[in-house]
């Protein structure tokens, strides 16, 4: 029998627990699925095994062109291994278009291309509903310093510039994501890296032709399978065979 794995953290997409190597976790990626700060939630089959793949793959390309994230590698289906980190206790969303929050906020029609990309903070405290903060209460409340801001700025542009060149390779438009970033201490140097994840669970992703929604904008919105709509997105990046349309579990490998 295997030994029992000490569980570190549990959220409303993944469990963290301890890892197998010092200074690592194993990152668990749950079939659930939640909205509207966990006020709507539903079991989707097959979705932890899909952002379990998309989340390698993205990390992996970011690895591949200089951006430092947790990622480690795969050990399974459903797990990865991950760098410790300290996260910072924000959510960086970066927005290329409008939707959701900013067009109820400022009365943009859902689509509208903005200015240019735009880089909001939320405070992560799901008691709180994760309330959008501004760079003079980050600094002031000491979750961050400016240059730790600069730092976080210039990885989110960087991930923003990746992203949108592999979906729009095939044919889907990145509206907007979000990511999480972490400390790491090499020696006495500390680095901010990419981490928690990067999935149609953090990012808004539509069709380019027909503006259909592959995120989880599908579960929040009811507008089909949730399941269906992540398949459709591995699929096009190469990850599922192309005449995949539901999740099979050896569809993956």
């Amino acid at each position: 029998m295997a030994p029992r794995r000490k569980k570190v953290y549990e959220g409303k997409a993944k469990i963290l627990y301890e890892g197998t190597e010092p200074g690592t976790l194993v990152q668990y990626f749950k079939d659930d699925a939640t909205a509207f700060n966990a006020q709507k939630r539903a079991t989707i089959e097959g979705k932890g095994v899909l952002n379990n793949r998309l989340s390698e793959f993205f990390m992996n390309g970011l690895t591949n062109i200089g951006v430092p994230n947790h990622f480690i590698r795969r050990i399974n289906m459903r797990e990865q291994l991950i760098r410790q980190v300290e996260i910072v206790p924000l959510e960086v969303i970066v927005r290329n278009f409008a939707a959701g929050s900013i067009s109820k906020r400022l009365g943009l029609e859902e689509g509208t291309l903005l200015p240019r990309p735009i880089v909001e903070y939320s405070f992560k405290n799901d008691e709180l509903g994760d309330p959008m903060v501004s760079e003079e209460y980050i600094i002031a409340f000491g979750w961050a310093t400016q240059q730790d801001l600069d730092d976080i700025v210039s990885l989110a542009l960087r991930v923003n510039d990746f992203l949108s060149g592999v979906f729009y390779g095939v044919g889907i438009k990145l509206i907007d994501f979000k990511i999480e970033i972490g400390r790491v201490w090499d020696n006495d140097f500390m680095r901010l890296i990419v981490a928690d994840e990067i999935s149609p669970d953090s990012c808004r992703l539509w069709d380019m032709k027909t503006g259909q929604k592959l995120d989880k904008d599908v579960f929040r919105r009811d507008l089909g399978n949730l399941t269906d709509a992540y398949t459709e997105v591995a699929r096009r990046l190469g990850l599922m065979p192309a005449n995949t349309t539901s999740l099979k579990p050896t569809a993956i490998n």
